[in-house]
Order: C-alpha cells, then structure tokens, then sequence
C-alpha cells in the first residue's frame, strides 16, 4: 500500500495532538515533518507541545519540527485559546521535555524546499491559522503546483461559527491569509465545522481505548484522557455536550488520508475580511450560476461512526 507524504501545519492545542497522535499511528502515513503557527497558544509553545509528543509516541523516525509565524498578516493580536485548550495548550497536561529541537528553517521554508523536493508528492495538512501557508505563497507561488494538495480544517458553510456568529477559529485568526490561500490555485480541501461538529469522540471511546488499547499505546491513551477532560468541560460549558467533544483536527488528517470518509460539494468560495460582524467568514457562491470566488473543495457530509472507527483503531 502507498503510504501519504503529508506535513502537518498546526497550533498544536488538544485536538491538534490528537491529530498528530493519530497520524504516527497510522499504518498509512509518512509524517515529512510538523511546523507550528500562533493559535491555540504561542507558536514556541506549540513547537514544544510537538516536540514533546513526538517524545511521547516514538514514532520510530526522525520528524522534523519548525517554527512558524508568530501573528496574523495584518491583524493584531487577540490573544489564545487557553480558555479551550488549557495554558499550555494541550489541557494542562505536563508531558516530559523533549531532547529534540527545532529546525532551523521556519515552516515556510520547509513547507516550500520540502514541497519543491518531491513535486506533487506532499499532503500540507493545516489544523491552525493559514499565514505559514500564506507565506510561503508569496515566497514562493509556484508552490501551487508542487504541493499534491492541500486539507484545510478550518471554516464553516452551514453551521454557526465558533469564534463568532459566522467563523470559525482557524479562518477568524487570519482571514487575509486564508483568502490568500483559498484564492491561490492550489488544490484545496476544505473540512470544517459542517463536519467536524458531527463527529465527536466520548467518553465511553475513552473506556474502549483503556480496555483494548495495545501496550505500547498506554501512555498515549492516558495522555488524550487527561487532555480531553478539559476539551470536555469546555464543550460541556460552551454547547451543552455531556463527556463529549469534536474531533476537528483529527477529522481533517482522516480526510487526508483517507477522503471517502467525507461527501464533498465543489463551491466558489471567497474569505471576508472586512466585515465588522463578518470577518473570517467563509463566503461560498452557492447560486445556480457562481461568479464570486475560487473553486474549492468542501466536505459538507461525513461518515462519523467510521471516522470515529477508524481513529480509535490505530492506539488499538
């Protein structure tokens, strides 16, 4: 079977490192390397968090780890999620150090020689703000045509946002980079919150994966127990789940992997980034003849129960 070249491109929060942990378990998948962007937490803190799981699961190869953009295009800052993901990040958990250190290059030059180096080879998988891929856009626009594709979780078409009334937190944190980025040419699947929101892990999944969970994977599982209880408590506060939470980024490096897990709608879509109220706002161009936007590819369905399989197998 072929494995996926993919790079990782997150603030690595607590879904993010469920992301990763995922993504070093799959039998699939060749990670190329990880690079972190401002988010959830400061980018220093996100390399570390990464660093730091890498530590955690040994996956058996050297990944490479590189830092990113530390704020928006143009905006400024709005502070971090540590209301969601705890101060560090991933619930508060405190994972042993990591003896490795980042690369030199920022992520977008990685994301550009890495891509340039096996053309049409690499998966960029986005689980944050898009400005890493944003610059290495403007470094490099040929990028559109090396890179095989491009996953993004981020944005909403039909559901409410989750940072404000229409956007969603990745697309909100940077909306020029992301119009940017889904303006580019390049070959983008979206996966938002029209199917994140669907697919949400409990905490009788946790029960299963300590009952069945293979040996070497223990110490990973009792690591996303203890950062999901704080991703719980605030969906709990948040959107009245009970023990409950989405699977956004997780759900995205699935797709990547494996795109039949999602049913997809070709949309012209443009980012709004001037409104007051609107800002970040994914604007798809859903009338019978569109004219406004680029056409991207938009996961509007999902097969939760197996993408909920599927996750759980890889620690079992």
């Amino acid at each position: 079977m072929n494995k996926t070249r993919i790079i990782i491109d997150c603030d690595t929060g607590i879904d993010d490192a469920l992301a990763i942990l995922y993504a070093l378990r799959a039998p699939n998948v060749i990670v190329e390397g990880i690079t972190t962007v401002f988010g959830n937490i400061d980018v220093e803190q996100a390399a570390d968090n990464t660093l730091r799981l890498l530590a955690l699961a040994q996956p058996g190869y050297e990944i490479p780890v590189a830092l990113g953009a530390s704020q928006a295009l143009v905006r400024e800052s709005t502070g971090f999620a540590t209301h969601v993901h705890g101060e560090n990040g991933i619930g508060d958990v405190q994972l042993p150090a990591a003896t490795q250190r980042p690369v030199s290059e920022n992520a977008s030059e990685f994301i550009i020689r890495t891509a340039k180096e096996n053309p049409d080879e690499i998966v960029l998988v986005t689980l944050g703000r898009l400005t890493n891929l944003s610059l290495a856009l403007e470094m490099e626009p040929t990028l559109k045509d090396t890179l095989k594709k491009v996953v993004v979780m981020g944005g909403t078409i039909f559901r409410p946002g989750n940072s404000t009334p229409v956007a969603e937190a990745n697309i909100w944190g940077d909306p020029e980079a992301a119009d940017h980025v889904f303006t580019s040419g390049l070959p983008i699947t979206m996966v938002g919150l029209d199917v994140t929101l669907k697919t949400r892990i409990t905490a009788e999944h946790l029960e299963l994966l300590n009952r069945y969970g293979r040996e070497e994977n223990k110490a990973i599982i009792a690591f996303m127990e203890q950062s999901l209880r704080h991703y719980f408590n605030f969906y709990r506060e948040t959107n009245y789940l009970q023990n409950s939470a989405p699977l956004h980024d997780p759900l995205a490096l699935m797709v990547a992997l494996q795109p039949d897990l999602v049913t997809y709608r070709q949309m012209k879509v443009r980012v709004e980034h001037k409104g007051e109220h609107t800002a970040g706002m994914v604007v798809a161009d859903l009338r019978p003849q569109p004219k406004v936007g680029h056409f991207i590819e938009v996961a509007v369905d999902v097969d939760a129960d197996r993408a909920l399989g599927i996750f759980l197998s890889v620690f079992m």
